[in-house]
């Protein structure tokens, strides 16, 4: 059971779920020629950068692990997530992506700022968070894509409890802002 929750926690890290799902949107909203760029932007942009620092985070010692689990290390990771989702932003409106697109990643940047306030308070789970943001925004790409991501999101959330990484209430407070920002983006 504990190699399962493991799995699901690798499945659900926010970098992993955030580049699946924009793969899915690009990949099912726009055609290969237009979204093949935007999609490459954003993994130069944000993705590759933050996993570079999770990595070199956890070699150097600075964290734990590439989850950033300790609250006190949130602190050394968000000045930099923040300026990251923000050039992904300013790239996605460079290079003209559609609205929506941009409307996202400001929604990110939004959900990045707002955690790294609630962090100073509760180490809310960045895993819940990013996997119901992104489902809910799924489920306006279709029923099929949402349900099979809300579902998954549902076993990251208990994953994140089963390996002790957060409390209830920490699970509870990263869905309920993934969700509010999921509506914010999906039904606007």
């Amino acid at each position: 059971m504990i190699k399962f929750a493991r799995f699901i926690s690798w499945i659900g890290h926010p970098l992993v779920f955030v580049a699946a799902s924009v793969a899915v949107v690009v990949g099912t909203q726009l055609g290969l020629h237009t979204g093949l760029p935007i999609l490459l932007a954003l993994l130069l942009s944000t993705l590759v950068p933050t996993a570079i620092l999770l990595l070199s985070g956890v070699r150097s010692g600075r964290w734990s692990d590439a989850d950033v689990s300790v609250r006190k290390e949130r602190q050394h990771f968000f000045p930099w997530a923040v300026p990251f989702s923000l050039a992904g932003v300013l790239v996605m409106y460079l290079i003209h992506a559609p609205a929506y697109i941009v409307r996202g990643g400001i929604v990110t940047l939004a959900l990045f700022l707002a955690s790294w306030i609630v962090n100073c308070f509760l180490k809310l789970s960045l895993h819940a968070l990013f996997a119901f943001y992104c489902a809910i925004i799924l489920f306006r790409v279709g029923a099929g894509w949402g349900t099979i991501a809300f579902l998954l999101a549902i076993l990251v959330a208990w994953s994140r409890l089963f390996l002790h990484r957060h409390t209830p209430i920490e699970v509870i407070a990263g869905i309920a802002l993934g969700l509010i920002g999921g509506f914010v983006i999906g039904w606007r």
